[in-house]
């Protein structure tokens, strides 16, 4: 499809997939554009070249992931786009994608003075719909932040590596953005700040990782609160065994005693002898407790744990 924009000071044109022919026939009026076209096809992965043999015709193009899914590797979404001021063109670009409709978007465009302004509209726009997604990430990641209070489990765990995996692969599709705008100033300079999409493009990839610099701390913070619970529930754990190993080795050793099988045992044959037996055990495990519990190493181990706690 062919856009023209103010007063057909400039062209954009918007290919599917399927448009391979009229992709080729466009390159064939063009040749500065045969390199971007040869480096396209089939292709699924971030690209992006500049091209300044002549001074006042540079020209940027690449291709760009700019929808990946968090679950599944494969699923994304990836358009390519050639740049120049008179004209710019994209293929397989989804407009359902971003939030923003096509003529919404064509008329913004039809106020912009050449095509790399033209691009940066776009860029805008898909800017937009990061952010608009990256508040409800927020909204999730809030929501966990109360349920590790609440509930604090291996489970809870797993949803917060889930959410570092996601908030990477957010990073992972604003860096090309960033790319593409450090490439836009070495290919037009100082001046291009003068486009006011251009700084609009600029503001929101700094709002972007903004966000996602407070969101990874906050992650971060997480982890780590998570590792000292953890740590602590192990040693608690550890303790608990070791002093109940302790408590009941006035029960072994005795049980011990008394199991073996010598002919000579005068207790077998004293009438308060199951009695004595019990008396001494108990007293044993009890001294044992008493001197465990002055040297405070029983802790807080048999206290009545509340709810909503991380230590609890």
């Amino acid at each position: 499809m062919k856009y023209t924009f103010n007063q057909e000071k400039w062209t954009w044109f918007d290919f599917d997939e399927g448009d391979e022919e009229k992709v080729k026939e466009l390159v064939s009026q063009n040749s500065n554009c045969g390199e971007w076209f040869e480096n396209i096809i089939d292709r699924k992965a971030n690209l992006l070249n500049l091209n300044t043999e002549i001074r006042g015709e540079e020209y940027i193009w690449g291709s760009l992931i700019y929808q990946q899914d968090i679950e599944d590797k494969g699923e994304k979404n990836i358009f390519h786009f050639y740049i120049r001021k008179d004209f710019f063109i994209t293929v397989n670009f989804d407009f359902s994608i971003i939030d923003a409709s096509p003529i919404g978007v064509q008329k913004q465009m039809d106020q912009a003075e050449n095509g790399i302004e033209g691009f940066f509209i776009l860029l805008g726009e898909i800017l937009s719909t990061y952010l608009q997604k990256i508040d409800g990430y927020e909204e999730r990641l809030h929501n966990l932040l109360w349920e590790m209070k609440e509930q604090n489990n291996l489970k809870i765990l797993e949803r917060i590596y889930e959410n570092r995996h996601e908030l990477l692969i957010w990073k992972n599709l604003v860096v090309p953005i960033v790319e593409i705008k450090f490439i836009a100033e070495e290919a037009y300079g100082q001046g291009i700040h003068e486009n006011s999409e251009f700084n609009r493009v600029e503001t929101r990839v700094e709002r972007i990782r903004m966000l996602l610099s407070e969101y990874q701390q906050a992650i971060d913070t997480m982890i780590n609160l998570e590792e000292v619970v953890s740590t602590h529930r192990g040693n608690e754990i550890m303790k608990t065994l070791t002093v109940m190993t302790i408590l009941f080795t006035p029960v072994t050793a005795w049980g011990a005693v008394w199991g073996m099988n010598f002919k000579v045992m005068p207790e077998l044959e004293w009438k308060l002898g199951y009695l004595f037996a019990g008396v001494l055990i108990i007293a044993s495990t009890a001294g044992l407790y008493y001197y465990l519990k002055v040297k405070g190493w029983m802790g807080d181990i048999l206290k009545v744990k509340k709810k909503n706690r991380f230590f609890g």
